[in-house]
């Protein structure tokens, strides 16, 4: 059965605070966040994403097109925070070997049910991204398309386990909101184009409830907290992409709009090796 109910209105949520959150409040926040808007994002989403199609952001960069990854074929390669899947499938269909993981079961239904509709029978797992349950070096690459890296609190803890089960020379390439966003409220519209934040502030942007419970927490690092972060981990940045607003694409995507994609990069993706 399909919900009804907003993820606002399931998990009460009354208002917006900056505070600090540690792991155990991120982790409880964004299982009960993406349970409850599971629903609601695959109506809004579904049809953007596809099935079977890797979707690295919101201005249509797709891995068909650009090859971040490299030759998949005959690789084992692990999607860290995987929603519904969609990446992972294609993955499979060029002669990959992907798991898939996620932290929602909510979200993980969706990638179950598209599995059977596919016949793409992609392995899904439902773990938190900073404590992977796997064995060392088990996978050539790593990738996340917005998924985990932002919601987490110890970004430095995911970056040590993807380089821990990644194989020597193996790459991990992750998408995420620009750092710079940060600074502009979360609005496609002209009101979005005001800086209105201070982009050295770290403090998690954190949804409540009445009671104060974060139902909803995001958290922002800057462009030299993300490279700093990977250089301790053991992973060496080869590439960041900034991908441009195409031309014709007139969708627009949460806070991602022509408006402002325009005039500013919207997302950040990092390439990195493991040495």
């Amino acid at each position: 059965m399909v919900s009804e109910t907003s993820a606002e209105q399931a998990l009460g949520t009354t208002g917006v605070a900056r505070m600090a959150v540690g792991s155990a409040e991120s982790v409880a926040a964004n299982i009960a966040w993406w349970d409850a808007d599971a629903d609601d994002y695959h109506r809004e989403h579904g049809d953007f994403l596809g099935v079977s199609d890797f979707m690295w952001c919101p201005e249509r960069l797709r891995e068909a097109d650009v090859g971040l990854l490299g030759p998949v074929a005959g690789k084992d390669v692990l999607e860290v925070g995987c929603g519904s899947a969609p990446c992972a499938r294609w993955l499979a269909d060029q002669g990959a070997r992907p798991v898939a993981l996620d932290l929602s079961s909510g979200m993980l239904r969706y990638a179950s049910a598209a599995n059977i509709a596919t016949g793409t029978h992609v392995p899904l797992v439902r773990a938190n991204a900073e404590k992977l349950p796997f064995a060392s070096e088990s996978f050539d690459l790593a990738c996340s398309a917005f998924g985990a890296v932002p919601f987490v609190a110890d970004v430095g803890a995911v970056f040590a386990e993807v380089a821990r089960v990644l194989r020597p020379g193996g790459t991990w390439t992750f998408a995420v909101t620009h750092p710079m966003r940060w600074i502009f409220p979360d609005d496609p519209g002209p009101d979005g184009l005001r800086v209105t934040g201070s982009y050295f502030d770290r403090t998690p942007y954190v949804e409540v409830d009445s009671d104060g419970t974060p139902t909803y927490v995001e958290h922002h690092r800057t462009m030299g907290d993300y490279v700093r972060a990977l250089g301790a981990a053991g992973l060496d940045l080869f590439d960041l992409i900034e991908p441009e607003w195409p031309e014709g694409h007139t969708q627009e995507w949460g806070q991602w709009s022509p408006l402002r994609g325009e005039l500013f990069p919207g997302t950040a993706i990092f390439r990195c090796r493991r040495r």
